[in-house]
């Protein structure tokens, strides 16, 4: 059973990763603002994004090694307050140059206040408790985009760009109060030494295809530049995969996708992941460039999605125990990929009410998916290999949320090269066809599939007959 301290902690480790997942999207919203504010151009704003998803790309790997060296308490109190600071100096820049540095920085707290709290959670947590404690953790990811396009277009429009950090300040200090008080203070370990050229490959790769994604989602890009750094990028990553399947101490141990599970949550997950950020990039621009709806009507409606992420939520447990994982994976990818493809058919006559049930829809498949994925990455992954098991599944799943807009800007863009009325309805199609190939993956999982999370499943069931 789960105790109070345990749901604090995953409480405090959701706020976290609410912060960081809430600041990789909203800046994109002020853009027009921050230009005019600090006399530069929307495009430039541009690198506060990449700048952040960068960072957090290429920092993440590291979090599992500095935390056997330093310590879960130690380096979750660090990445709090280099967040938390770098927040708030964020508000008070004056220039791009400053604000740009100061998100490298914000970016560099973010990668670890996240994979090490869930470490924290995750990692001593009996297998049977995994299901709720994720239900807890996996909220904030599925929260912050859908609200993100509201609360900047209420902010930008009744108060300044700079609250859009300043938010965090607060939240930052809270999160420190707790943190102090409930995560216990740990002996120090000795790691392995750190694989040197591991970290530079996997920075140069991670960090590499993020890039590659901004100058995708770029208005006119450079094609020529995205083209070679995607392929230095790609040939960065096939080598660094060459090397930690080789070296004896890896940065990334990719010998845990031997887990059949853990194998189905990151390959699986990454392809939802796609989708799950792409479509709240998608929606606001259909319904503002295309509907002519406002800022703020627009972030209204697709507020709905998050309605959909809390109204499944309570049951969610329930459902894993009664039909498994396998079940709800095929019913959350094709659900997903049944909701993204009918984006594609909405028209400005189309009735606000049909439009909000679409996207609470759309929120309960993308819930149900992603806590299931979270879920079962874990569940059958020793405990020895929990740490190198978060730190994959942590990258992967911040790749993925990032280059979901890019993902999104190309199928805008292959729609639009068919006909301009056909933009938004081939862009979402592509999506729902991504949602369909993680439904693939969900079918060829066996009916047991993260049985060892799920001691009571028998038991509910008889008792729901």
């Amino acid at each position: 059973m789960i105790d109070a301290r345990q749901r604090s902690i995953a409480l405090l480790v959701a706020g976290c990763f609410f912060m960081e997942n809430l600041d990789g999207t909203l800046v994109s919203t002020a853009a027009p603002d921050i230009a005019a504010s600090l006399h530069t151009t929307p495009a430039t704003v541009g690198l506060l994004v990449t700048a952040y998803l960068v960072t957090l790309a290429v920092l993440i790997p590291l979090s599992g090694w500095l935390t056997v060296r330093l310590g879960a308490r130690r380096v979750l109190l660090g990445a709090i307050t280099v967040f938390t600071l770098a927040s708030l100096g964020c508000a008070l820049a004056t220039d791009v140059g400053q604000l740009v540095a100061l998100r490298v920085l914000q970016g560099a707290g973010g990668a670890m206040m996240v994979p090490v709290g869930r470490l924290v959670v995750l990692g001593g947590a009996a297998k049977p408790d995994i299901p709720r404690l994720v239900a807890f953790i996996v909220w904030p990811a599925l929260i912050a985009p859908v609200i993100a396009p509201l609360l900047g277009g209420l902010l930008t429009t009744y108060a300044n760009w700079r609250w859009l950090f300043l938010i965090n300040v607060p939240l930052g200090l809270l999160a420190l109060l707790v943190t102090r008080r409930l995560i216990p203070a740990g002996g120090r370990g000795t790691p392995p030494p750190l694989d040197l050229a591991g970290t530079v490959l996997v920075c140069a790769g991670l960090g590499g295809i993020t890039w590659a994604a901004h100058l995708v989602s770029e208005p006119v890009g450079p094609w020529g530049t995205t083209v070679a750094v995607a392929a230095a990028s790609a040939l960065a990553l096939l080598l660094v995969v060459r090397h930690l399947l080789r070296t004896r101490h890896p940065l990334i141990d990719l010998r845990t996708l031997r887990v059949a599970t853990f194998r189905a949550s990151v390959t699986g997950g990454s392809l939802f992941w796609i989708v799950v950020g792409a479509v709240p990039f998608l929606l606001p621009l259909l319904f503002q460039d295309v509907f002519g709806w406002s800022a703020v009507k627009s972030g209204a409606v697709v507020l709905f999605v998050f309605v959909g992420n809390i109204g499944i939520k309570p049951s969610t447990t329930w459902l894993l125990h009664r039909f498994g994982f396998r079940t709800l994976l095929v019913v959350a990818t094709v659900g997903l990929a049944a909701t993204t493809a009918a984006c594609g058919f909405l028209t400005a006559d189309t009735p606000v009410a049909v439009i909000a049930a679409l996207a609470v829809l759309s929120g309960a498949a993308r819930s149900l998916g992603l806590t299931c994925y979270m879920t079962i990455s874990f569940g059958d992954v020793p405990p020895e290999r929990m740490r190198d098991a978060n730190t994959l599944s942590a990258t992967s799943q911040q790749l993925m949320a990032g280059l979901g807009v890019a993902v999104g800007v190309l199928a805008l863009r292959a729609g639009g090269a068919v006909s301009a009325e056909a933009a938004y309805p081939v862009a979402f199609g592509l999506l729902a066809v991504v949602a369909l190939a993680a439904t693939a993956g969900a079918l060829r999982l066996g009916g047991d599939a993260g049985r060892a999370v799920l001691g009571g499943r028998e038991k509910a069931a008889v008792a729901a007959d």
